[in-house]
């Protein structure tokens, strides 16, 4: 008799351990945040567009010295920066200035230009969240 309250206990045991998720702090899992808004850098705020969902990540890699020219994105995005400082202006004149660990959510439908201005190869991985058939970055024309 003994044996099966052992056996109980223990099955009662693994009902009432902690529940850890994947995105909380626990031994052995850190979570940290490094990006969370509704509006892009320039406060612009972000709207997802219509269609079937589709992510894409990109890591963009840009020379130094060596410019993106002027583009826009149809769709949001967040970006960041792994190596590297990008300057990014848009035609306002407004300037953004991102170093290695910096994070930011891109302007959407804006014109701007990004520009390597360190001395080694500026690193970013970007993710976009468009929609099957719609276009990430149209170039100016």
């Amino acid at each position: 008799m003994i044996p099966t309250f052992r056996w109980i206990g223990f099955s009662l045991s693994l009902w009432v351990l902690p529940v850890v998720y994947a995105l909380d702090n626990s031994t052995g899992v850190e979570v940290t945040q490094i990006l969370k808004t509704t509006s892009s850098w320039n406060g612009n705020p972000l709207v997802y567009p219509e269609g079937q969902a589709e992510i894409t990540g990109l890591l963009v890699e840009i020379l130094p010295g060596a410019e993106t020219g002027w583009h826009e994105h149809s769709v949001p995005s967040f970006g960041i920066v792994l190596e590297g400082t990008l300057e990014v202006t848009l035609k306002s004149g407004e300037v953004k200035r991102l170093q290695s660990g910096d994070a930011l959510a891109e302007v959407v439908d804006t014109l701007h230009n990004g520009r390597n201005i360190s001395n080694q190869r500026v690193k970013i991985i970007v993710f976009y969240t468009g929609a099957v058939g719609k276009s990430l970055t149209r170039k100016d024309p």
